[in-house]
């Protein structure tokens, strides 16, 4: 899915600056005597723990882009200064769950840090009037997807290869190196945040090298009929998936005809600030919380901000917590009815990005992918067939026990009354339910449809060849009855046609022998003759 965070929750923009580091390797279109090993620094801006910008050049003009594993076009608008590119006369419109992107496929020199490649297909925006707000004024001018070449409409739209996919470009150039990305993204207003946002190619971050040891957790694989809607996806624990603040395990139903019992596929996006969950899911996290009211407007759960929940998410057998100041949200200055002052539950009901067609179940964004060390290994997307599957793996960067404390730290003034009975989950019974609007029903019956159409089609399928062969076969056996009644009929004809005639109503033998019988027969025809003139 091509996802854009709701631009109405930027309320304001950062002005500290981090670093994303880009290391990787260069070879150029001559022969070099060497592959030379760099690293780099380009500029980043965390807006405010909703969105994370890098810087690229596109066509001699910066561009400031959010970097979007859940999409994967490149495209830019340019209020002033406009870059020098070719058009390539292709119209292409890019749907986001906020917002469309539209205008001509363009080609320039793309540069991202040491790395330069040219002829790069982007989409040159003309118009950004369909968002929200004014993209520039939040601070950005454009989006960097991070995704599979596959899932790029520009490159579906372009001829061969011309639409490839920018780190497919640069996957490309250094054949020799793994294809694979990592991405650390910072948590503002944490007391203990050890480390800055990074991003590297084919490269690891010092100091997080344990990432390779972690569980390789096989990207969940879509219809291949619909390969364009692959994502960075991965299949939960069994039954174990999601652990809610009451410690226990928070079990609904995958919407994936595919997933296994009591598991969710999680697609990995950090073109959203709040994590997706189905709404079940979100209920039972929020559902319990003193003073907790649903937002019908904005589809999100409202609580009080020192409201402390443990979740955790569970894949390949590891737990990874979720940091509780990235659960209940304090970052964009939420009001109540009365105008107090709430936060926002940042595991959000599904609304807008549900998968009609059931490829998952939940989104993990920004208020996820904080707590670790991300692995993206594109394998056989950038290596072709032969390659390995791509896998992700995630490596943990929220110590609990400290999370607690930065907890206490930032919402509770230091002093630790977490235990507090105005803090206590309510009894289950008296759980809250957040509405389902008519729309959210009509989405998930045509989901149950959609999602299920293969299933569909091949019992179709089986049922119309049932019902050709029960056709046949009574055909067959009413044409071989018919065969078998003309062949007894045959033999009746030649039967009859050879037997001699029945002797059962012969007249009885005179017994006055064969020449006395004429004589008896005319003496009594004169008696009978006498008889009647006399």
């Amino acid at each position: 899915m091509r996802s854009i965070i709701p631009l109405a929750l930027l309320l304001t923009t950062f002005d500290a600056t981090y670093g994303i580091r880009l290391p990787f390797e260069v070879r150029t279109n001559t022969p070099p005597s060497h592959i030379s090993r760099r690293s780099t620094t380009i500029g980043v801006k965390n807006l405010g723990n909703a969105q994370y910008i890098g810087n690229v050049t596109i066509g001699g003009v910066q561009a400031r882009v959010l970097l979007d594993t859940g999409s994967s076009d490149l495209w830019a608008n340019f209020p002033t200064t406009q870059p020098t590119s070719t058009d390539l006369g292709e119209s292409i419109n890019l749907a986001y769950a906020v917002g469309a992107a539209s205008g001509n496929a363009h080609a320039a020199t793309v540069q991202i840090g040491d790395y330069s490649v040219d002829n790069q297909a982007f989409l040159l925006v003309a118009n950004t009037s369909s968002f929200s707000t004014d993209i520039h004024a939040q601070g950005y001018d454009g989006l960097l997807g991070l995704g599979p070449n596959k899932g790029s409409v520009i490159y579906k739209k372009l001829d061969g290869h011309t639409g490839d996919t920018l780190l497919t470009h640069i996957f490309e150039q250094n054949t020799s190196a793994n294809a694979y990305i990592t991405f650390l993204l910072d948590r503002k207003n944490a007391p203990s945040e050890p480390f800055t946002g990074q991003l590297t190619i084919s490269e690891l971050v010092k100091g997080f090298e344990n990432v390779t040891s972690m569980p390789k957790l096989d990207v969940d694989k879509v219809n291949k009929l619909l390969s364009q809607d692959q994502h960075w996806q991965a299949i939960t624990d069994k039954d174990v998936g999601i652990i809610g603040p009451d410690g226990n395990p928070i079990q609904v139903d995958s919407i994936v005809p595919s997933a296994p019992d009591g598991t969710y596929v999680a697609v990995f996006d950090s073109g959203f600030t709040f994590n997706q969950v189905p709404r079940d899911v979100s209920d039972a996290i929020y559902g319990r919380v003193q003073g907790a009211v649903y937002d019908s407007k904005n589809e999100y759960w409202t609580v009080p901000c020192g409201q402390y929940l443990n979740i955790s998410v569970s894949f390949g057998g590891v737990q990874y917590p979720v940091h509780p100041l990235d659960t209940v949200d304090d970052n964009f200055n939420a009001k109540d009815a009365s105008g107090n002052r709430v936060c926002i539950g940042a595991f959000q009901p599904i609304t807008s990005a549900f998968s009609l067609l059931g490829h998952y179940d939940m989104i993990l964004g920004m208020s996820f992918l904080r707590n670790t060390y991300t692995l993206l290994d594109f394998g056989s997307w950038a290596d072709g067939a032969g390659g390995e599957n791509p896998y992700i793996q995630l490596s943990s960067v929220t110590n609990s026990v400290q999370a607690r404390q930065d907890f206490v730290t930032t919402r509770l003034g230091g002093t630790d009354t977490i235990n507090d009975p105005k803090w206590a989950l309510l009894p289950a019974s008296q759980m809250q339910h957040s509405p389902i609007s008519a729309e959210e029903k009509k989405k998930e019956y045509e989901e149950k449809i959609l999602s299920r159409w293969p299933y569909i089609l091949v019992g179709c399928l089986v049922g119309l060849l049932l019902i050709v062969g029960c056709c046949i076969w009574r055909f067959c056996c009413s044409a071989k009855a018919k065969a078998r009644r003309a062949k007894k009929n045959k033999k009746a004809s030649h039967l009859f046609a050879t037997e001699p005639e029945s002797t059962a109503y012969l007249p009885l033998e005179s017994p006055y022998g064969a020449g006395d019988s004429q004589s008896q027969l005319s003496l009594n025809n004169q008696h009978h003759g006498a008889s009647h003139h006399s």
